[in-house]
């Protein structure tokens, strides 16, 4: 059995940093060094496992199936030291350590988000804390509060999994918008016949809300599906779409003309905005604290 010690955990860091750099050359500034210092420690840690971990070459860079196997378990035990070094600040009866927080995309012209001023609250508050912010679609951001990569996640979540714990922070507004070439920007139609034409139309949704903004156009089929807001704002741009986006994202574009809001009083969705967390685990102090700051930040 191979025993650890500390120049093992650097080079495992090193290792977890270029897979997810996707090569050794991507990762020189994640790294702070040389190509030629990232080679080095590499073959150590290959010596040290006694396994070829990576390909590399014109073909450019691949992990070997036994490399697969051993980032998978680095990424278990850099979590497991993480929450080692969490767990014994609980015995010092400080906070300090680092935060995973993940938050889904395009949320920094949302004035109902309370993530802007906890962040300002917790970090005023003196704490010896690194925070780490991670966006991805829902589905990734569950994953990785599962497996404990994160620590929390803010975003919507249609479907609920079991082993996280939601919570609703608020609720944010959408609507139904086109872009500045589709025919429905320049029409008059109204009530029905307006609503008559938007079902007519291609429908682009967000994957994992796709079935609330199908439901409210009574639309059966979608005619796009993207996995992020900024890809549906392409879209509906382009004119050949219609999207449901947050209000206070599409509000750029319908101030310069280039998308136009409809049915405005017909139809509009109310989207939760929950922050999950692994069910069943003790929170750090950490967590504990951002926790706190986050929900005096959404009351008020």
């Amino acid at each position: 059995m191979i025993q650890l010690h500390d120049v093992d955990l650097k080079l495992l860091r090193v290792f977890a940093t270029i897979v997810k750099s996707g090569g050794f050359s991507a990762a020189q500034a994640a790294l702070n060094s040389g190509q030629s210092t990232i080679s080095e420690q590499m073959a150590q840690l290959e010596a040290r496992l006694g396994v070829k971990l990576c390909q590399r070459g014109r073909s450019g860079f691949r992990l070997t199936e036994q490399g697969v196997a051993v980032h998978e378990a680095t990424l278990r035990l850099l979590s497991a030291v993480e929450s080692f070094c969490l767990d014994t600040d609980v015995l010092k009866q400080q906070i300090s350590g680092r935060l995973n927080l993940g938050i889904i995309d395009s949320t920094i012209t949302d004035p109902g988000s309370p993530i802007p001023q906890t962040a300002q609250r917790f970090v005023s508050r003196g704490h010896d804390v690194h925070l780490n912010v991670y966006i991805g679609s829902p589905a990734e951001l569950e994953e990785r509060v599962l497996d404990g990569r994160l620590h929390l996640a803010v975003g919507h979540f249609p479907i609920h999994v079991s082993g996280l714990c939601y919570s609703l922070l608020y609720r944010e507004a959408s609507g139904l918008f086109c872009g500045r070439r589709h025919p429905l920007h320049g029409s008059r139609a109204k009530g029905d016949e307006l609503l008559r034409q938007i079902g007519s139309s291609r429908i682009a949704v967000r994957g994992y809300m796709q079935n609330d903004e199908l439901d409210l156009l009574k639309v059966e089929k979608a005619a796009a599906t993207v996995d992020n807001i900024e890809a549906l704002a392409i879209l509906i741009i382009s004119g050949a779409y219609l999207g449901f986006l947050p209000m206070h994202f599409a509000e750029q574009w319908v101030k310069t003309g280039n998308m136009r809001q409809l049915a405005e009083t017909q139809i509009r969705l109310m989207a939760p905005f929950d922050v999950i967390t692994r069910r069943g685990v003790t929170p750090p102090p950490i967590l504990s604290a951002f926790i706190e700051d986050l929900s005096a930040c959404s009351l008020g």
